[in-house]
């Protein structure tokens, strides 16, 4: 058996690099996100109302329940947290 070895998990987890891109834009805006709403410490129906959700799917988003939030929806609720964004591409190694 031979170890591989990955630049991060997102590749690990993917047959394609595509797929990893993804997770992993979607893994840092849901990070960035949590975090977010976690300062703002407000109950979740509080949370919900700010950034335009229903509470089940605030409560998703606060578990980190990544499958739930495509990019396009992670990109409108961090804008509706008031977060910037900013997109970075570099050549790939």
């Amino acid at each position: 058996m031979t170890a591989e070895t990955y630049e991060n998990v997102w590749d690990a987890l993917t047959d394609t690099a595509q797929e990893a891109a993804n997770l992993k834009a979607r893994s840092t805006l849901l990070y960035e996100i949590r975090k977010a709403v976690k300062r703002w410490d407000l109950s979740q129906e509080e949370a919900a109302k700010r950034l335009g959700l229903t509470r089940p799917r605030t409560n998703d988003l606060l578990r980190g329940k990544l499958s739930k939030f495509s990019l396009d929806a992670l990109v409108n609720i961090a804008a509706a947290a008031h977060l910037g964004i900013e997109i970075r591409v570099t050549d790939a190694a």
